[in-house]
């Protein structure tokens, strides 16, 4: 099988955290050929979507793989291609998926399904299932956050482009800088938003929970807040502890596995902060090392199976 992903730049990889990293590890441990390319290197011509694309060979080192030059191939001959590319889900990231649209009317077999990204904004898909989220506001206008504020007395607002915990901010009863942050955060009323009763369970950790292909990992992974922190992402110094699913945790899972996954998304990373879910991540959903790490469960295996069957 030749595999190709779709990913930022393979210089970028922290290889003791990367997810995308292990499920090559796991695909080239199975004999399968393994191929990178960015998304400056699709084209559409001559009615084919083309990507310049470097064969990888790893190595099992500090410097962990070699590459074979470049070279041009049309996507549909690959066996599958995994799309791995980090937000920002800018107009660059969209017309990337309309380049991976046309490479599957060629032919060509694509996870997640490009179309199927863009119909799920990370933050504002959570309101497809409405009765597993916490009360949820998303709006670029100040007097209705104003108002929510006064009912909910303390709040979250971010972005709905954001990753890694980037622009989020919490506002307590006092409404201090609750001006000054709708401002930022909406560029004066010309950015919608979304703002989220705040979640006291937060202290105890941002689970993380992976689905793949319509089925759940039965960990999650825990990401808690460090200090004065308010955010427990990884990448905004939380600590990851592994831990399994609790009997909310299962039930949220357990809903939105088989209808995401019939949808074209065969990695889903949910995101559930107390029994309320908060984010369906499913541009390039992480934290398949640690998992494994601290409970054995191999997810980058489950998501080479799930590949191979899809």
């Amino acid at each position: 099988m030749k595999i190709a992903f779709l990913t930022d730049p393979l210089a970028s990889f922290n290889i003791s955290k990367d997810s995308t990293f292990v499920m090559m590890r796991e695909a080239a441990k199975r004999g399968y050929e393994i191929h990178a390319f960015g998304p400056g290197d699709m084209a559409y011509s001559g009615g084919q979507v083309l990507a310049r694309a470097q064969r990888l060979h790893l190595t099992g080192e500090s410097d962990w793989y070699q590459a074979d030059p470049a070279h041009e191939h049309r996507l549909r001959d690959f066996d599958a291609v995994v799309q791995r590319k980090d937000p920002p889900f800018d107009m660059e990231y969209v017309y990337g998926t309309y380049l991976l649209e046309l490479a599957e009317l060629d032919g060509a077999r694509i996870f997640n399904k490009p179309a199927a990204i863009r119909s799920h904004n990370e933050k504002l898909s959570i309101a497809q299932f409405p009765q597993f989220t916490a009360p949820t506001l998303v709006t670029r206008d100040e007097s209705r956050i104003r108002r929510f504020h006064a009912e909910h007395h303390t709040i979250i607002l971010k972005p709905l482009d954001g990753m890694g915990g980037s622009g989020v901010f919490k506002v307590g009863v006092d409404g201090l800088n609750l001006g000054a942050i709708i401002e930022t955060l909406t560029d004066n009323g010309r950015r919608t938003i979304m703002v989220q009763r705040y979640i006291p369970e937060i202290t105890q950790g941002d689970k993380r929970i992976l689905l793949i292909g319509g089925k759940v990992v039965p960990f999650a992974l825990a990401r808690i807040p460090q200090g004065d922190e308010i955010r427990g992402n990884l990448a905004s110094g939380g600590v990851g502890v592994a831990q399994p699913l609790s009997a909310a945790d299962a039930k949220i899972a357990g809903a939105l596995a088989p209808v995401l996954a019939q949808r074209g998304l065969l990695l889903v990373g949910c995101d559930v902060i107390g029994n309320y879910l908060t984010e369906i991540n499913v541009t390039s959903p992480t934290c398949f090392q640690e998992i494994t790490q601290q409970t054995g469960f191999d997810v980058a295996a489950m998501f080479i199976d799930a590949l191979e069957q899809a």
